[in-house]
This record gives C-alpha cells, sequence and structure tokens, in this order.
C-alpha cells in the first residue's frame, strides 16, 4: 500500500531499479561494441550487417507490443526474470553463432530474442521506476535514464577492452549475459508485489485482491482511447525522434554538411552524448523545483534553438553550442514522458506501455525516414523535421503535468 513501505523498502525497490537500468544498457552496449567482431567473425557486407541489426529492432518492437501482456500474465518480478532471462540467452546465442557456428540466420534469431527482452524490459523497469519515483515523492525517472546511460559506457568500454585482448564475442557475451541476469534475479526480490501488475497478493495484506489476467488486458488496451496518453506519446515522439535521429545522423551531418573531419563529427557526437547525460543527471532537481511543463517547454525551447544553430552555424563554435542545446533540449522528454503516463496508479503498465511504443517508434524510425529525406534535400535540411517535432513536444507540454505527489512514510 502506498505511504505503508518504510524508507528502508523503497531505498531497496529504488536501488533495485537502479540495477535494472544498469543491466539493460550494459547489455545492449556490449552487443553493440562487438558488431565489427561480429561482421568479421560472420564476414558479411554492410547491407548485411543492416539486416542482421533489423533482428534486433523488430524483436525490440514484438517486446514492447508484449510487455503489458507478460505483466498481466506472470506480474513484474517474474516477468522482469523472464525477459532478463530471454535478452541474455540471446546474447549468448550471438556469441556462439559468431564465434563457433558462423551463422547469420542463428546470429539475427538470437537478435531477435534479445531486442524482445529488452523491449520488453524497457516497459517493465520504467513501470518500476514510474511507481517508486510516486512514493519517494521526488523526481527520479532522469536519473535512471542516465543510470542506463552509465551502463552503455561501461558496456561499450568492457567491449573495447575485450576486442583489444582479442577476447572471443562467445566469451565476452556469455559472461556479460550472466552477470545481468544473475544481477537482476538478485534485484527483483526487492520490488514489492502488486496485485494490480498481476503479482500474488501480498501474504501481509490479504485484502488485495488480483484481478483475473483478461480483466487487465482489457484496461491496458483502453489507454489508447485516452487523448492524454496520445499528447504525452507527442512529447515523447519529438523528444525521442531528436535523440534517436542525432546518433545516427549528428556525426555524418557535421561532416557532409558542414565540411569538418571524420574526427571532428565524432567530437560532436561526443558533445551531444554528454549534454543528454548531464540534463538527466540535473534533470530531477530541476523538475522538482520548477514543474514538468515549464521545464519541458523549455526543453522544447533549447532543442529547436540549438538544432537551428546546428544547421546554419556558419562556425564550429555555434555548431558545438547548438550541439549541446540540442542534447539538453532532448534530454527529459522520454524519462518524462515515463512518469507523466504512470500518474494513473490503476492502469500504470499499459499507460506506461503505450507511450513507450510511441517512443520506440520513433527511435527505430525516424532515422531511416531522415535518411530519404537527407538524400533528396540534404541532411542539414532533413534536420527541420526535428524542428517541427521538438515544437510540437512543447505545445503538448500541459499533458505531462503533475497530479499531486504522495509523500514518503516518515
Amino acid at each position: 500500500m502506498t505511504n505503508m513501505r518504510g524508507r528502508r523498502d523503497l531505498s531497496r525497490w529504488r536501488n533495485a531499479v537502479f540495477v535494472l537500468f544498469f543491466v539493460s544498457g550494459l547489455g545492449l552496449a556490449s552487443w553493440v561494441s562487438r558488431i565489427p567482431t561480429v561482421r568479421d567473425d560472420l564476414a558479411l557486407r554492410t547491407d548485411q550487417v543492416g539486416l542482421l541489426i533489423f533482428g534486433l529492432s523488430a524483436g525490440s518492437i514484438l517486446g514492447l507490443i508484449s510487455a503489458v501482456w507478460l505483466l498481466s500474465a506472470l506480474g513484474a518480478r517474474r516477468a522482469l526474470v523472464v525477459c532478463i532471462g530471454t535478452s541474455s540467452a540471446g546474447l549468448v546465442l550471438v556469441g556462439a553463432a559468431a564465434t563457433l557456428w558462423g551463422s547469420s540466420p542463428l546470429a539475427f534469431t538470437a537478435l531477435v530474442l534479445v531486442g524482445f527482452g529488452m523491449g520488453s524490459t524497457d516497459v517493465m523497469m520504467n513501470v518500476e521506476g514510474a511507481a517508486v519515483e510516486r512514493e519517494l515523492g521526488v523526481t527520479l525517472m532522469p536519473l535512471l535514464h542516465a543510470c542506463f546511460s552509465l551502463g552503455t559506457v561501461v558496456g561499450a568500454l568492457v567491449g573495447a577492452g575485450a576486442a583489444a585482448l582479442v577476447i572471443t564475442v562467445g566469451w565476452h557475451l556469455t559472461i556479460v549475459a550472466a552477470l545481468a541476469l544473475a544481477a537482476a534475479v538478485l534485484a527483483v526480490r526487492f520490488i514489492p508485489l502488486r496485485p494490480a501488475l498481476g503479482d500474488a497478493s501480498d501474504a501481509a495484506d490479504h485484502s488485495l485482491v488480483r484481478p483475473h489476467w483478461r480483466e487487465r488486458m482489457r484496461r491496458s488496451l483502453a489507454v489508447w482511447r485516452d487523448s492524454s496518453i496520445l499528447l504525452i506519446g507527442v512529447i515523447v515522439l519529438g523528444m525521442t525522434f531528436a535523440e534517436g535521429s542525432a546518433s545516427d545522423w549528428l556525426a555524418l551531418a557535421v561532416v557532409d554538411g558542414h565540411g569538418q573531419s571524420d574526427a571532428t563529427g565524432a567530437l560532436v557526437f561526443g558533445v551531444f552524448v554528454a549534454a543528454m547525460t548531464v540534463g538527466r543527471v540535473l534533470g530531477g532537481p530541476v523538475l522538482d523545483r520548477f514543474g514538468r511543463v515549464p521545464v519541458l517547454r523549455v526543453c522544447s525551447g533549447l532543442g529547436v534553438v540549438g538544432l537551428i544553430l546546428v544547421i546554419l552555424a556558419p562556425a564550429i563554435w555555434l555548431l558545438i553550442v547548438g550541439t549541446v542545446l540540442w542534447g539538453l533540449g532532448a534530454s527529459l522528454g522520454f524519462p518524462v514522458g515515463m512518469s507523466a503516463a504512470a500518474d494513473d496508479t490503476a492502469n500504470a503498465a499499459a499507460r506506461v506501455s503505450a507511450v513507450a511504443m510511441i517512443g520506440y517508434f520513433a527511435f527505430l524510425v525516424g532515422p531511416p525516414v531522415l535518411g530519404l529525406i537527407g538524400e533528396h534535400l540534404g541532411i542539414l535540411n532533413a534536420l527541420y523535421v526535428i524542428v517541427v517535432l521538438m515544437a510540437l513536444a512543447g505545445l503538448a507540454a500541459p499533458a505531462a503535468r503533475e497530479r499531486a505527489k504522495t509523500p514518503v512514510a516518515g
């Protein structure tokens, strides 16, 4: 029950969610960091690598769609273990496909498993993060997403070290998968049981009744008729489109659009990632001080100004300033969207899943769309699409307005 958990239980719950975000980032970056080695092991062309990576995207979409059903059928604890176990098994299978068998079809299948596990886990851990944030009475989601970023940094560094030491992909990904699964199994023990998410009733409170999973599914599908969810989706769509497009096109825009070197392009992308991380680390206190709506509007404005500078900057220093503003502007949209979606505690999982699907759609589909536009109009002109979407996100900001927070138990 809200307000009835002690501070120690809340701290354990919060720390468990931090672990889930960290291991998710670690697993994703571990795979990404070994793509060149996997390409060499499987003797793939560049277009074949793209097809292989599509397996991860397809699996992620399936995972996002399935997350609510899994929560309804299994409950949060068991569903999280199943999903992280699925992604861990996929990582092991990717390593075996590359190192032992040299099988591209098996590697593709394995990446579908990785994506499925990670996509569904993403919804579930955001549900948990929003719930513990609500009970603590402080903004936590931006810091949780910064923890995911920290996991990606650690995963990338470990992957670089493994490549430098010529450790096979099979051994590397197997070790990472085992550690991630073990950490998740230990962490979920501190996630409280909640019948609304499909958990069995807590023995300490026999008054809690677990609804039938079909009833929970019916409630879950009903959220798509909620206009507030669709408006929160507009916020997340614009901000996530901006984040995903920068990951794929910023460096190329710097090189092809502004005539800079490859090294400068990589450096500018590093500036963007750093700005995103800073925005998320500092975002919690700023949101608590000023509220979601004003902060989202400022983020939208920063993103629009930053993008215009990146597109039109006549000097490299203005390009870097624009990149910083772009990164700060895009940093809080997704985590704030998750928090806002979970404000309705009665159907938090379904609402978070719906918003997450919109965000991932933007993250996965946005970069190819910009590529098609950029092929005909130039990559810098294609970035104006993001300007429009960031402006729309700012206009939709009132949909994320806070409900009354529940203070933590003394």
